[in-house]
């Protein structure tokens, strides 16, 4: 089986913690981490888009061509904007049989206001805008409105209740209107993907992703 790491609005694919690969190659999972649109080294080719299922769906297309892993089986795993990515994606890739989604927006763009000025820039440089009014339009089309109900995968959404990013309440949301199984984990005492308290969810999702894809 085979996770897809999704990275961040500030993560690249070479940026993801090794504890994240350890836990699920311990399971008996493959990884693979790649830069989308707004991403690392392809965010100067390709902006931040609110469609990320295209990536998605090249990325299952690539690894369709090899022997060495198992395409029926396949996970995807976002952390904060790619908290929104990878659940996005899940809604129209239906080769993703399970989806872990830590501290991803509903929508960006109710957000815009909100969100710490180094966020909101980071977002307008990578989503190829020269204006703030140019990167908040760009930052509406990502959105989970109308989308949200097109998930039926298991996924399982983890938020901290102290985020000052994203709001906890944009999870919520989400648990609420997919229509397949969902665990929602909130935590109670925890920041932005509750990294304070890791503990309280890291290896649960690694054990519930390798039980969905039948490790």
């Amino acid at each position: 089986p085979l996770v897809f790491y999704v990275p961040g609005c500030d993560q690249t694919k070479e940026a993801w913690p090794h504890p994240y690969y350890n836990q699920a190659q311990q399971r008996g999972m493959h990884v693979f981490s790649f830069d989308g649109p707004g991403q690392g080294e392809a965010e100067y080719d390709w902006p931040i888009r609110g469609n990320y299922e295209t990536a998605v769906k090249a990325v299952c297309d690539f690894v369709e061509a090899r022997s060495d892993v198992d395409t029926k089986c396949i996970g995807l795993w976002g952390v904060s904007l790619g908290g929104y990515y990878a659940p996005r994606a899940a809604a129209f890739e239906k080769r993703v049989k399970a989806c872990v989604a830590l501290s991803g927006p509903y929508n960006m763009g109710a957000n815009w206001d909100t969100i710490p000025d180094l966020t909101r820039e980071a977002i307008r440089v990578r989503s190829h805008a020269k204006t703030q009014d140019e990167g908040r339009r760009n930052a509406a089309t990502l959105s989970m409105e109308g989308v949200a109900a097109k998930i039926e995968c298991p996924l399982y959404i983890v938020a901290g209740k102290q985020d000052r990013v994203v709001p906890w309440q944009d999870a919520e949301r989400l648990s609420k209107e997919v229509k397949g199984p969902v665990v929602f984990s909130l935590i109670e005492d925890g920041n932005h993907v509750a990294n304070n308290r890791g503990y309280k969810w890291r290896l649960q999702t690694a054990d519930w992703m390798a039980e969905q894809l039948g490790v």
